[in-house]
């Protein structure tokens, strides 16, 4: 063929990429690669490895240690030995060892991104151009953190050991994600990369060492499940941090409770596309490309479900079908592919069982007409259409090139079709609309949304979803706070139980029996009957029966939590107005200070100063969080891009409040207030031994223009209400003060649905104390931050 014929044809050619120098560091080590711990590389404890081969081909790429619990003793072992210098370093040390590691990173980039090619299977222009720059730019990033670590967190100090468990789809870039910030603010790291794609985990420690990372600080840990287990239940390893799969989220929350481990889970997906009829259609063709068939659809965050409105449906579908005869399929190192290949025969084996699955559920199949490599684990570009939101292959996640297809009619219906999932971890909007794509990103519940594009990442910008998508945040100054416990709660003692006083018998007289009163329970603005038409009397320390409150049970929690959901105009209300009712409701709380100490001081025997003190700090801390409320707002981020992340908090949804026995009043307060601050509905357990200090606030509530819903209020058993309410799935999240036994099973029981929880492990805070009774702690906690991608320019 001549020149002029290839320009007429306009075929593709191989262009691949060298990999003598990938392949000669592989040769190197053809004997095993070890763990590497303490600065060095070591066997496995008990002599045992495992192989791992090339996606692309099935050959055998390397043999690797693997890791059981004595590995894993000696690499957290070093981590505690290394960790305590390591954080006395002054931040601009720790800065310059980051940047150090930035700049190896760049200069050995191409055998990184090689090497992870090899690896994973993915194209060498999505490593090379993607995940090897966005890695280096987090260790950038977060030199900056630990730069100004002293001014920007004065009041918080490193975690301390770090687990770190990552996934195999983007093996290097997940390791940035999360090596950088655990170093960069003084923690040291015992990371267990993924069994199929361990590779550039092992070479990034190479380099690292020979960057001058002190000793200790990283230390990795090969192996497969059995191994990231270890990790996670060892009692030296003061957080966890998780990537990979919903189900394996599940079991690590359930093996972590009680245990006081920091955790963040960052989980499956099921992310919605959504096209309205005023897209730039071939925009969104394109933008269908970079969402599903970007590293084969092996990403959560994939936009794996796809919304499009009925006026439009055909044509986008036309141009779509038409766009995937285009995609290339083919060797990874190939520099001319679109595709590569699936990271394992196994997943390959996954993706085919769920498309067939979706065909017999009745959708119509549709896969590109192109040519396939022969050998290794590849699968075509796939659009499965007329997909029923209750098909398996809209509510599961495929983690393949599967794009699935409906169509919806008016934004509401996009809307509720888009979070119709128990997954929340991002979702795309296409609209030349601006007000009708924000308008809707508000609305969907996803930690991360894009306007108009898909899959726009960077360090300064949280990562993470909501529901069962799991929790926390990587990136950003959020991200940072996931690598840090605050300096106030330091030193914090377990909690003594107070010891309630027996009901004395009290022989009549011939006077006028006082009138029989009991506090019933508070539910969607109304004073209710418990369900069980049961009371527990209320004892003074003196024995004397002081009042009765109603015993709440599972039907009373329902029917609170009912109430809650109900109230969803609290959420969209402004913050000045959620302001004012904060205010309101300290007035005239301050209006009744007398009565409400002496309720306080009779229950609890604490002597009338202490009893005033504790009003009057209730009052102050309801004026707190009303100064915050129209306060405590998002920032606008400037990513290396022409456009902004918009990153707004917002509230959680419905949360369950057990309130602590101590501080019967301010203990309330201080939980709930935040918690309404921020434009989340409450159940709240009051104090179990003092209840009425929290059922005198009714009259309180109701003369304060709280909207019915928002403040509800179950009086009884702490450990059984808490039981329900951590089991319920329409709880979104759930803050327990009280015992350790309280704690663990709220965490438990919490995995349910993945709620977010809020414990004390039966460490007694001093409420009085603003630093830690109150401000940004409780705030943060209160709310996810939702971060909205909107790119500009052409």
């Amino acid at each position: 063929m001549t020149v002029a014929d290839y320009f007429d044809e306009m075929s593709y050619g191989p262009a691949p990429e060298a990999d003598i120098e990938a392949r000669t560091w592989l040769a190197r080590h053809a004997s095993g690669f070890g763990h590497f711990i303490n600065g060095t590389f070591v066997p496995s404890a008990s002599g045992r490895s495992f192989d791992t081969f090339e996606p692309a081909t099935g050959n055998l790429l390397a043999r690797l240690a693997s890791g059981d619990k004595a590995d894993v003793d000696n690499a957290v072992g070093a981590a505690r030995k290394a960790q305590t210098l390591w954080a006395k370093l002054p931040g601009h040390a720790r800065a310059r060892h980051l940047y150090a590691l930035a700049r190896t990173i760049q200069r050995h980039a191409r055998l990184i991104a090689v090497v992870e090619a090899i690896d994973n299977g993915k194209p060498i222009r999505e490593t090379r151009d993607i995940d090897v720059p966005l890695a280096a730019r987090h260790f950038y990033h977060h030199a900056g953190w630990a730069q100004i670590q002293e001014t920007e967190f004065a009041d918080h100090l490193p975690v301390g050991v770090v687990g770190q468990i990552i996934p195999w789809n983007f093996p290097f870039l997940m390791l940035a994600w999360k090596v950088a910030p655990a170093l960069a603010l003084g923690n040291t790291v015992v990371l267990k990369p993924a069994e199929f794609t361990s590779l550039t985990a092992l070479l990034f420690a190479e380099l690292a060492a020979t960057a001058g990372l002190p000793a200790g600080v990283l230390n990795i840990v090969t192996g497969e499940g059995e191994t990231g287990a270890h990790i996670v239940e060892h009692g030296d390893v003061d957080k966890i941090a998780f990537t990979g799969s919903t189900e394996v989220g599940r079991i690590i929350r359930e093996r972590t409770a009680g245990s006081g481990k920091s955790l963040t889970l960052e989980l499956g997906g099921k992310s919605p596309f959504i096209v309205f009829d005023d897209a730039d259609i071939d925009g969104a063709v394109e933008g269908v490309v970079d969402a599903i068939w970007f590293n084969q659809g092996q990403v959560c965050c994939a936009g794996s479900r796809l919304l499009v409105q009925e006026g439009i449906a055909d044509l986008f579908h036309k141009r779509l079908k038409r766009r995937m005869q285009t995609l290339r399929v083919g060797q990874p190192l190939d520099k001319c592919i679109d595709m590569g290949a699936i990271v394992a025969p196994v997943q390959l084996d996954r993706i085919e069982a769920l498309v067939k699955q979706g065909v017999a559920d009745g959708a119509a199949l549709h896969q590109a007409k192109i040519e396939m490599p022969k050998g290794g684990s590849f699968y075509p570009p796939t659009l499965l259409s007329g997909v029923q939101p209750t098909s398996i292959v809209a509510t599961e996640e495929i983690f393949g090139p599967v794009a699935v297809s409906m169509t919806f009619r008016t934004p509401e219906e996009a809307i509720q079709l888009a979070n119709h999932s128990r997954y929340g971890l991002a979702a795309s909007v296409w609209s030349e609309t601006i007000g009708l794509a924000l308008n809707v990103a508000a609305k969907l519940v996803a930690g991360v949304v894009w306007v108009n594009a898909t899959n726009l990442f960077d360090a300064s910008a949280g990562f993470g979803g909501k529901r069962e998508s799991g929790f926390g945040r990587e990136g950003g100054r959020e991200g940072c706070y996931e690598y840090l416990k605050p300096k106030a709660w330091l030193g914090r003692k377990l909690r003594a139980l107070p010891n309630l006083p027996e009901l004395k018998a009290v022989s009549g007289d011939f006077a006028l029996s006082t009138i029989d009163r009991t506090a019933k329970l508070f539910i969607g603005g109304k004073q209710a009957r418990p369900d069980g038409n049961y009371s527990r009397a209320i004892v003074s320390p003196k024995g004397r029966k002081i009042g009765e409150v109603g015993e709440g049970n599972r039907k009373d929690i329902r029917n609170a939590v009912a109430a809650a959901q109900s109230a969803t105009a609290w959420s969209s209300a402004t913050a000045h107005n959620r302001a004012q009712i904060l205010y309101y409701i300290a007035e005239n709380l301050s209006g009744r200070a007398d009565e409400f100490a002496d309720r306080i001081g009779t229950m609890s025997g604490t002597s009338a100063a202490a009893a005033k003190a504790e009003v009057d700090a209730s009052i102050s801390r309801l004026f707190t969080y009303g100064a915050w409320a129209d306060k405590f707002e998002g920032v606008v981020h400037t990513p290396p891009l022409r456009g902004v992340a918009l990153a707004m908090p917002e509230p959680l949804g419905v949360v369950g409040v057990i309130c602590p026995p101590e501080a019967p009043l301010l203990g309330f307060i201080s939980l709930v207030a935040p918690l309404i601050a921020t434009g989340n509905r409450v159940v709240a357990v009051p104090s179990e031994p003092y209840p009425l200090a929290a059922t005198d606030l009714y009259s309180i509530l109701e003369t304060s223009d709280v909207p019915a819903g928002v403040v509800n209020i179950v009086t009884g058993s702490a450990g059984e209400l808490a039981k329900t309410l951590a089991a319920h799935n329409d709880v979104d999240a759930l803050w327990a003060f009280g015992t350790t036994e309280l704690s663990t099973m709220v965490e438990m029981l919490s995995a349910g649905n993945l709620k977010r929880t809020f414990v004390d492990y039966g460490a007694l805070t001093d409420w009085m104390d603003r630093a830690a009774g109150e401000g940004a702690l409780f705030l943060r906690r209160a709310v996810d931050v939702k971060n909205i991608w909107i790119p500009y320019g052409e």
